[in-house]
């Protein structure tokens, strides 16, 4: 099939420095596979594939015995498109990773096309905690977060302030179900109630008739199991429907920074969400975000694009800790080997990734502050709390995950 121009933008790092005459270095393809057009363009994007040259450039692989391009392909948020850019990559191009993927239904089927042709696969925005459960695969590296450490971050503490029974406005896709039904056993668990819930389409324009359903479903919380351009919509529309004055809540189980600049923060003030990273969250942050500022147009970071960095940077320490690169080239072994070793960056701070590909780290619960509270541009969010990452991520016990069942039957 032929591809729209935009799935063959494409970014080719030069290296600086040259290999020893006589000597080529050995050359390791990422593909950043995301929206670069559409409802997720914002938390992904071209930002994404800025962050990719980043982690190359600050790296360095040439000094460490390889080189690595990075290409970049808009799968405008379908299946079958995603999937076969996907295997175009593998087949012709010789791709060894694909990088990012928001939308977990696409990031579903690279992990399985990933497993069979023996790539990477580093997740930076799909939400799917699939990924590292019952769809897990041995060449899967879930980075940034999922839909159960959303649940538990932001479902555990609006119940905590007296938040108990809810109502789901639920994106009909595999990240909005995923996402529901993980915060339903949140919710569940710390003794609060679904009242019901309605499935939104993707990408709608009116969220009217689903916004009356939760206003008279009576519930205390207004769940919304969505992201991006629908969460921004939702969020607007509830306020001028008087959901919020009325004396309902919004829970945005998945919101992002770009999210609450759109929406602005006379409207968006006093929501709680979960996040893996804020660009004003210490030295490190700050610093890496002036530099990703300045490259990307003024548009400050997500955490997606953060978590396309902080995954890249460790895939690349990874081959360059395999003496033999042609062993790298599998990916399989290449993963098994970020595993290994302990991650560390300045965005994420230290990392471990476990058995099931689940990337552990702190996540953070925010409130967005107030007009009067801001003083500058994306000055959002206030720390509520810090949840430690061996608490933020769904318990390995309970994982689905049948890399864990072959392990413990061993």
């Amino acid at each position: 099939m032929r591809f729209p121009a935009a799935t063959a933008v494409a970014a080719i790092l030069t290296c600086l420095a040259l290999p020893s005459a006589g000597q080529e270095l050995p050359v390791f393809k990422v593909g950043v596979l995301n929206d670069q057009s559409g409802l997720y363009s914002d938390i992904a994007g071209l930002g994404s594939v800025e962050a990719a040259r980043m982690a190359v450039e600050d790296f360095k692989p040439e000094e460490k015995g390889f080189r690595v391009e990075i290409i970049a392909a808009d799968h405008q948020n379908k299946t079958d498109i995603g999937s076969n850019v996907t295997r175009q990559w593998f087949d012709r191009e010789k791709v060894d990773v694909v990088a990012d993927v928001p939308t977990s239904s696409i990031a579903l089927a690279v992990a399985e096309i990933a497993k069979n042709m023996d790539k990477v696969f580093l997740v930076a925005s799909a939400g799917t905690s699939d990924l590292t459960g019952k769809s897990c695969t041995p060449n899967t590296v879930h980075w940034t977060y999922d839909t159960w450490s959303l649940a538990n971050g932001t479902a555990k503490a609006v119940i905590g302030t007296g938040g108990d029974t809810w109502y789901f406005l639920t994106a009909d896709y595999a990240f909005g179900h995923s996402l529901e039904r993980d915060a339903t056993g949140i919710i569940d668990a710390n003794g609060g109630k679904v009242l019901g819930g309605v499935r939104t389409p993707f990408q709608t324009n009116d969220f009217s008739s689903f916004l009356l359903q939760a206003q008279g479903s009576g519930a205390k919380i207004v769940a919304l199991a969505s992201s991006g351009g629908d969460t921004i919509t939702t969020v607007k529309q509830a306020s001028e429907f008087g959901i919020t004055s009325g004396g309902q809540k919004l829970a945005g189980l998945l919101v992002f920074l770009t999210d609450v600049h759109s929406i602005g923060l006379e409207t968006a003030q006093g929501l709680l969400l979960t996040e893996a990273f804020y660009w004003d969250l210490n030295d490190g942050t700050r610093a890496w975000t002036k530099r990703f500022v300045q490259r990307n147009g003024g548009k400050y970071p997500t955490m997606n694009q953060a978590g396309t960095y902080a995954s890249i940077l460790h895939w690349m320490k990874a081959v360059a800790a395999m003496p033999d690169k042609d062993a790298a080239r599998s990916g399989k072994a290449v993963v098994e080997r970020m595993k290994t070793m302990p991650a560390e960056d300045p965005l994420f701070g230290k990392s471990t990734i476990r058995a099931d590909g689940r990337t552990l780290h702190d996540m953070y619960l925010f409130e967005v502050k107030k007009p009067s509270e801001s003083k500058g541009p994306y000055d959002y969010y206030k720390l509520v709390n810090t949840i430690p990452g061996d608490e933020a991520f769904r318990p390995l016990a309970s994982s689905e995950c049948p890399l864990i069942k072959a392990t413990a039957a061993k």
